[in-house]
């Protein structure tokens, strides 16, 4: 069993931070683009994302499930049922948390520095260089929690990974198979170990918060 549990952990946490990757790519873009405009597109794109973020995962699931179907218009990627799947779903589901939480840090980090670095001199991409390097500690910050968020996700794995032992099993998936099967014990420990990196993300984020904060300061 103990073997098992590595595994599915191992691949939970490779899975996991995929998708954060790939939610970086276009999150942190997006919410700096949403801070620096005014425009009314602009913040009802703002409202949209954090009305998103408590979207329930069975729908994300169900829709990415239609998409990446055979008839539907991406089953020719053939990435239904595999962990790439997974990914890219936890991926969609933790953007708008992602959005929301960039977009609010970089308006605050650009009213306390924009405005200051233009006005010395800085050109566009210098003083948007200064306000990420300035806004680092709480960007890592809500990308630990964008993962976190992604990590504790039930209804896309299980809707578009499919449960496959030793290749879609996912320590959500692998605890709701072991309570239906009435296996309390290897739930327990799966469990444990999800609660336990939950527990080292929220860490991981206040010690970082602080470090990089007091090397900044």
């Amino acid at each position: 069993m103990l073997g098992e549990v590595v595994e599915i952990s191992l691949r939970s946490l490779y899975v996991s931070s995929t998708a954060t990757l790939i939610g970086l790519a276009w999150s942190l873009p997006l919410a700096y683009m949403l801070a620096s405009s005014r425009s009314r597109a602009a913040r009802l794109a703002v409202t949209a994302a954090n009305a998103l973020v408590s979207v329930p995962t069975v729908v994300v699931g169900l829709a990415l499930y239609m998409a990446l179907s055979r008839r539907g218009p991406l089953g020719f990627t053939g990435l239904l049922y595999t962990p790439q799947a997974i990914a890219l779903g936890e991926s969609l589901l933790i953007t708008p948390l992602l959005v929301s939480l960039f977009h609010e840090v970089f308006s605050e980090y650009r009213s306390r520095y924009w405005e200051l670095a233009v006005t010395l001199g800085a050109t566009q991409g210098q003083a948007a260089i200064l306000v990420a390097r300035e806004a680092l500690p709480r960007l890592l910050t809500a990308t630990l929690i964008g993962f976190g968020r992604a990590i504790g996700e039930l209804g896309v794995a299980l809707m578009v990974g499919g449960n496959i032992k030793g290749y879609t099993r996912v320590i959500t998936t692998a605890i709701a198979l072991e309570v239906s099967k009435g296996e309390f014990e290897t739930a327990i420990v799966l469990g444990a170990v999800l609660l336990s990196l939950v527990v080292g993300v929220v860490a991981a984020a206040r010690i970082l918060n602080r470090v990089m904060g007091a090397d900044i300061g």
